[in-house]
């Protein structure tokens, strides 16, 4: 066995040491080498953890949009108009929009597996409190918890996905997401409006509650946030900031990139038109406005989400493979969106025929992954530690555009009614569905402007 020898102290005989001048600059500090960066490591393991996230935010989805297939039952059922019916759907969406700054610290800070679990308590007490209401302030109430807690999916979702992806995977991801959290629409189109008219109100609604119980458990057992070895939000590796910046000075920092901004105008342009038409106004339209059967009225809400599903595959292979394709896609989207809409709506006596309504159905198809291209703007233009903050302001866009052009068609719809009359004709649709021209106009506007914004400093 070798044994390495004792250092020795240098005899009479060894060259002295040079003296360094005492005006001489001092040797350089050895410089550490820098933190090995982390590289997502995708495979089965990171579609594991995305299958078991992704299942929350299609629960929220059934959530979200059940109103959308009950909006009828719920007028008889609290004895309301139109205009406080939209009230349901207007405050759900406004506390989901307020609260995508605060989900969007809370993933930055406690991580998205934690945000995860507290959404699916909230969904599932404010449905389990919204099928046993029967007076319309109480039922308001339960819709403002379950707002709350939808609003904590989606996020959690994209933060999840990428820690566990590798970056140019995340377009693809975050589609794919979108994609599948429109299964839960489909719930909603072909069981949810079955049921409500089999099982009854408060057993339908009871049953989706109760449904939370078992995502909870598997998000809790098996969810994982984070590969092995993936370095903490503030570890080595990854730029510090989140966890020990100010909130204030977070929030500011997000909204002061204009890339964040721009990503919230294209999340509000393109999300609105299908999202207020699913979740409330698609159904009471086509019924009523158009005189179709609910059954009908199912049948092209199920087209509108099965078309979401194909542009989400499409969008999804397309801005992963250039980043270039981003802005055009939007603008197509909105060009050929306002276009459909502006010949339904013109059309005499305000009926359109069926294979109008048809395409309008397929080319609203394209409003919820197009506006998924706001939220890869925010990505792309924030650093890691406040990628949460940044998600959360782009994703508030669609949905106080959906909030306006849900009070807007409300209250035209109110202010159009026959007198004495509990149903409105196929003129009030036809005019109060003008108003969401107008919020198309403005997000357009807001983007060109950002997009020169950002031509400019790039």
């Amino acid at each position: 066995m070798s044994v390495d020898p004792a250092p020795t102290a240098p005899s009479s005989l060894s060259a002295p040491a040079p003296r360094r001048r005492a005006d001489a600059p001092a040797a350089p500090a050895p410089v550490a080498a820098p933190a090995a960066v982390f590289h997502p490591p995708g495979g089965r393991a990171a579609w594991f953890a995305w299958a078991v996230g992704v299942s929350v935010y299609v629960l929220a989805v059934v959530h979200r949009t059940s109103l959308g297939v009950a909006g009828l039952d719920a007028a008889a059922r609290f004895g309301i108009g139109a205009s406080a019916l939209s009230t349901f759907s207007i405050l759900q969406v406004l506390v989901y929009a307020g609260m995508q700054v605060p989900v969007g610290l809370l993933v930055d800070r406690i991580g998205p597996r934690r945000v995860l679990m507290l959404g699916v308590a909230l969904m599932s007490a404010g449905q389990l409190a919204f099928a046993f209401s029967t007076a319309f302030a109480p039922a308001l109430a339960s819709r403002a918890v379950l707002g709350c807690g939808d609003a904590m999916t989606f996020i959690s979702v994209l933060r999840v996905a990428a820690r566990w992806f590798p970056a140019a995977r995340n377009p693809f991801v975050a589609q794919l997401t979108g994609l599948v959290g429109t299964g839960g629409n489909l719930v909603t189109t072909l069981v949810l409006a079955q049921a409500l008219h089999s099982a009854g109100w408060s057993a339908t609604f009871g049953a989706i509650a109760l449904t939370g119980a078992v995502v909870f458990v598997a998000v809790l057992a098996l969810l994982k946030e984070a590969p092995p070895g993936a370095p903490e939000p503030a570890g080595p590796g990854v730029p510090s900031g989140s966890r020990r910046l100010p909130v204030g000075q977070q929030i500011r920092a997000a909204w002061s990139e204009p890339g964040t901004r721009l990503g919230m105008w294209v999340h509000f342009t393109t999300a609105f038109p299908a999202s207020a038409f699913g979740l409330l106004w698609g159904m009471p339209y086509l019924v009523e406005g158009q005189g179709m059967t609910r059954a009908g009225a199912g049948g092209l809400l199920s087209l509108l989400v099965l078309s979401g599903m194909v542009f989400g595959l499409l969008f999804g292979r397309v801005v992963s493979r250039t980043a270039a394709s981003r802005l055009p896609i939007a603008f197509t989207v909105l060009a050929v969106t306002a276009l459909c809409w502006t010949v339904t709506l013109a059309w005499p006596h305000g009926h359109p025929p069926l294979w109008l309504l048809v395409v309008l159905m397929l080319v609203m198809g394209s409003n919820g992954p197009a506006s998924l291209i706001g939220l890869d703007y925010a990505r792309a233009y924030n650093p890691a530690e406040r990628m949460g903050t940044a998600s959360g302001i782009a994703n508030m866009g669609g949905f106080i555009g959906s909030m306006i052009t849900l009070l807007g068609i409300g209250v035209l719809l109110d202010a159009l009614a026959d007198p004495g009359s509990d149903s409105y004709g196929a003129h009030a649709y036809q005019v109060a569905f003008c108003f969401q021209l107008l919020p198309l106009l403005l997000g357009t506007a807001m983007i060109l402007r950002l997009r020169r914004k950002l031509d400019r400093r790039a």
